[in-house]
């Protein structure tokens, strides 16, 4: 059975496939490079350079390509995701180290993945950059065409090699589908982007106005807090209460909307790859299985070792059947994680425009401006690797817990140990209850007998005034021995409840998981309040707003001033002609004027 099911996975180990990606990544550098020297030389750039400069000779051309926008980027949003879902196949290879495009020695392996991570952006930058171009036309066909290159690239690498030696059957395609569905999500972009561009090109419908900087949410925003507070209508529902509640006035940016969508395509990815990983280590397991079979059956099970061998069998069972049932709640817990960060990120955001940073530590009240430069740069990348560490150590942790369930209550049952386990279950839980009433009888002495009446009817608790010291001596004495031994079941509770919640909260970069004083150890931590400060300092609604005004209002006085010269220039210029006939002096090439006539009279 074992060999049957392993050629039903080796299907196509070995196929002709005529197109790599791999290669096919090293030879994509020349058209990226293309693309950006092309998008680069119509960029216009801003600021001239001196005549003594060598750059003086390129004129305004080739400027700076941005491919997004990591502060301010509120549009195209999910075409963004898109391109960052993209590129999810050569990031969960950077992940795992595979991709080194240098064979260099151990001390110099930083230095080739840091290589491997820049070649693989560049070989993406043309995504991102055809998308963020001022220049809609040229980018739109320069996009179209670098997608659908990648897309056609995709598809003849599924087809010619469909199947593997893992899943078996489609192997190829449930890696790459993600890739795929972007790939073809930005072809429909880049399509619409064309159609939209080609009749302003011919002139057929006006040129589209500067993007204003002020957003449509943000404008919302201060609206609703420059007006009176309305009274709430009707009641929320439970979605809205206790999950979820849409807010108009508030967007998510691009960064972390393609951090998401890159976030669930690389867990799935992750998690295919473990269940592979799964799959070849259970075919050796059930190799080593049928070894122990071939043992106890030449012993005919009388030997010292059966029991043993029987054990360890049952062993290896538990662990495979659990292994596989906890990968559901280990991936939904870390899909919960997701959605509930973009959650907080809104909730922190709100606070800090309103000036709360009581939510925050001390430290980082005031974090360094450079490290929250950094954080910006950091977030995307290092939430993305939280998430899947976090997701392996779940896993984990999950299915310890799934092999203790199995031995303490599930086994007992089928080898008709039931009643044992009930009674050593009851005894467990019945000295648990006497000690955890004996630390409620400890509080329960002390608020009834050791502390003073109340001083008014109204008061919650009674006052810290210690009555009856006498007894109090005695009761802290007598106590003292038998909370040395408590301390110890104390202090282990303490260790298990930490390294529970440590691990259960490890995926989750919005909270720290150190103790109070040492959250600057915590660097995703850092990462997480970094990038708040530098979203709040750039992005904060009233500040976007005020800066709009000015801007504004700056225009505005220059138009009039525009204007003004134009009206005055205008006026001279009748003047003149109005005086040159008198003079006997005719001008060889100006017109003479419309109104000269009753310009002279006057």
């Amino acid at each position: 059975m074992l060999a049957a099911s392993t050629r039903t996975r080796q299907i196509n180990i070995t196929c002709d496939n005529p197109v790599d990606r791999e290669v096919f990544l090293h030879y994509s550098l020349i058209p990226s490079l293309c693309i950006i020297l092309v998008l680069s030389f119509l960029q216009r750039r801003e600021h001239r350079r001196q005549r003594d400069d060598t750059s003086y000779l390129l004129g305004n051309h080739f400027g700076i390509i941005v491919p997004l926008d990591f502060v301010g980027t509120f549009s195209n949003r999910w075409s963004y995701g898109a391109a960052f879902g993209a590129t999810a196949n050569k990031v969960m290879f950077l992940f795992s180290e595979g991709y080194q495009p240098l064979t260099v020695p151990q001390w110099a392996q930083a230095f080739v993945l840091f290589i491997g991570g820049m070649e693989v952006g560049l070989s993406y930058f043309p995504f991102f950059a055809c998308l963020s171009s001022e220049f809609q036309l040229v980018s739109s066909i320069l996009g179209f065409g670098y997608s659908l290159t990648w897309f056609v690239v995709t598809v003849l690498q599924i087809s010619q090699c469909p199947h593997g030696q893992f899943l078996g059957r489609f192997e190829t395609l449930i890696f790459y589908w993600p890739s795929l569905l972007c790939l073809g999500f930005l072809l429909g972009r880049f399509l619409h982007m064309f159609f939209k561009a080609l009749p302003v090109h011919l002139g057929l419908e006006p040129q589209i106005e500067e993007k204003s900087m002020l957003e449509a949410h943000q404008a919302k925003h201060v609206k609703q807090l420059l007006s009176k507070p309305r009274p709430q209508e009707g009641e929320k529902s439970w979605f809205q209460t206790r999950v979820y509640e849409w807010d108009p006035c508030f967007q998510f940016p691009s960064r972390m909307v393609g951090t998401l969508l890159l976030a669930f395509i690389c867990l799935y990815l992750f998690i295919v790859i473990e269940f592979c990983v799964f799959l070849h280590v259970r075919d050796k397991l059930d190799m080593f299985e049928d070894k122990l079979e071939s043992y106890l059956i030449h012993m005919n099970e009388t030997g010292t070792l059966t029991p043993i061998i029987l054990q360890v069998k049952e062993l290896i069972s538990v662990t495979k059947g659990v292994w596989v049932v906890t990968i559901l709640p280990a991936a939904l817990t870390c899909v919960t994680y997701l959605f509930h960060i973009l959650a907080c990120y809104r909730k922190h955001m709100k606070r800090l425009w309103a000036g709360d940073k009581h939510f925050l530590p001390q430290k980082f009240h005031s974090p360094s401006s450079a490290a929250s430069v950094v954080a910006i740069a950091r977030y995307s990348g290092w939430q993305i690797a939280y998430i899947l560490w976090g997701y392996l150590i779940i896993h984990v942790v999950q299915s310890l817990c799934g092999v203790m369930l199995m031995y303490g209550l599930v086994l007992p049952i089928i080898h008709h140990r039931g009643l044992e386990m009930l009674q050593g279950f009851g005894l467990g839980v019945l000295t648990l209850s006497i000690v955890v009433g004996l630390i409620i009888l400890q509080v329960w002495i002390a608020g009834t007998f050791f502390l003073q009446p109340k001083l008014g009817t109204s008061d919650k608790q009674k006052p810290l005034a210690l009555n009856n010291r006498r007894a109090f001596h005695n009761f802290n004495y007598f106590l003292f021995f038998y909370n040395v031994l408590l301390g110890l079941g104390a202090c282990l509770s303490r260790l298990l409840i930490s390294c529970l919640l440590g691990t259960w909260l490890i995926a989750r970069i919005d909270r720290t998981i150190m103790q109070s004083g040492y959250e600057g150890a915590d660097m995703g931590f850092g990462a997480w309040i970094g990038m708040l400060f530098v979203d709040h300092y750039h992005t904060n609604p009233v500040l976007v707003s005020f800066c709009h005004i000015l801007i504004t209002s700056h225009k505005d006085r220059e138009l009039q001033k525009t204007v003004k010269y134009w009206c005055l220039n205008q006026s001279a210029g009748i003047l003149i002609q109005c005086l040159l006939p008198q003079l006997r002096i005719v001008p060889a090439s100006r017109p003479e004027p419309e109104r000269g006539g009753s310009c002279c009279r006057r």
